[in-house]
């Protein structure tokens, strides 16, 4: 494993970083996944208080095999469910009691949006909360992660003495929130710097279209398309750490492997990189990285699953894509959840960290893959089946 340095702390995480947000429902296979990891030599495993059952399953694991001590624990504060100041330990505490730990590592502001929302927390008083809590020794280091504008990100690493922060970046989200720009300005400040989504929720190493897989084979048949994708990060001075959502031990063991070969690029491999983003442009529609905060839809219609079906749609064929999306909106049962079901609230627009104008595309998704001659089918098809 390739380790790189928290300048601000010392540490050497490593360059692959565990993200516990995807753990498989299989307890026993998150515990084969998590002790892979840590023999593999990943020693940064990011969870945060809003994943489902994230935090008590590492907790638990970390505990049983006593590796708390190995490893550098990050999570979050969930700012968008701090109504006042005592939730600031309301949830620090219970974090800290899922996780068995008496201390963070990494602690998060969680999903900071904007300067106006940081202002906001400062008036709150966090920052003096966030002193008594370094100084207590409960958290090491103190950073957010982030889902706005590049302006406004880096005006806040200007309000506080951050030592770390997250960002969403890849070879397609280049300028995309902080992007590009944001992680020089982030580097310039010595700060450590996660990467989360670096393969767009697996659209980078399993999602490509036909063309743009045949692209990355030809300049390098022994590289996945995984691989070209980390590849791009590590080989920027300013990332310190790509966090992948791995969901098996044999993504981690896979993972570890590019890691572990892992060769900077080459100034004429970034050609390649653009010829894939022109594919890419050409096929996907709705740029959904599936992190389910979204969910549940009071309709409970499955968002991601629908945008993943329409992509499909036009990236792998339309037959491709209603299969997908059959399986995703369960279209042959009684009740399927279809996106004809929105009733247009707004309560997913509300937390999607991509800002993406969810009930529009949930029109055009039911347009393309439902249209008349379909429904019209699928509720034949519907009353034989449930009967």
């Amino acid at each position: 494993m390739q380790y790189r340095e928290d300048k601000a702390s010392g540490n050497k995480l490593s360059a692959l970083g565990l993200g516990c947000m995807r753990f498989p429902r299989d307890k026993a296979e998150t515990e084969r996944m998590i002790l892979a990891a840590i023999e593999g030599g990943i020693n940064f495993f990011d969870t945060a208080y809003i994943y489902p059952n994230s935090e008590k399953m590492l907790g638990e694991i970390l505990a049983k095999h006593d590796k708390r001590k190995d490893v550098h624990v990050a999570t979050k504060l969930p700012l968008m469910m701090c109504k006042s100041a005592a939730d600031f330990d309301k949830f620090f505490n219970e974090s800290l009691r899922r996780l068995q730990t008496d201390y963070v590592d990494y602690y998060f502001m969680h999903s900071m949006s904007g300067l106006a929302q940081w202002e906001a927390f400062q008036e709150m008083g966090i920052e003096k909360w966030l002193e008594e809590k370094k100084a207590s020794g409960q958290i090491r280091r103190i950073g957010f992660s982030y889902h706005g504008t590049c302006d406004d990100f880096i005006k806040i690493l200007d309000t506080y003495p951050w030592e770390f922060c997250m960002i969403q970046y890849n070879y397609y989200d280049e300028n995309y929130q902080a992007g590009r720009k944001g992680l020089l300005a982030a580097e310039e400040k010595g700060m450590a710097v996660i990467i989360m989504e670096p393969l767009l929720g697996g659209t980078l190493a399993t999602g490509l279209p036909k063309d743009a897989v045949e692209i990355f084979a030809k300049a390098n048949p022994n590289l996945t398309p995984a691989e070209w994708a980390f590849r791009w990060l590590w080989s920027q001075s300013g990332v310190t750490t790509v966090l992948s959502g791995m969901s098996s031990t044999q993504m981690i063991e896979a993972n570890i492997r590019s890691a572990n070969n892992f060769q900077p690029l080459a100034d004429s491999e970034q050609a390649v990189y653009d010829s894939v983003v022109t594919t890419l442009k050409k096929a996907y529609k709705i740029n959904c990285t599936s992190c389910n905060y979204c969910l549940p839809c009071p309709k409970g219609i499955n968002i991601p699953a629908c945008f993943s079906a329409y992509n499909a749609s036009y990236a792998h064929g339309y037959i491709k894509g209603m299969t997908l999306y059959a399986t995703g909106t369960a279209i042959i049962t009684k009740q399927p959840n279809s996106p004809h079901n929105c009733n247009n609230c707004g309560k997913c627009e509300k937390v999607c960290p991509q800002y993406i104008p969810i009930r529009k595309h949930l029109k055009k998704v039911g347009k393309r893959m439902e249209p008349l001659p379909v429904r019209a089918v699928m509720a034949v098809v519907r009353r034989v089946m449930t009967r």
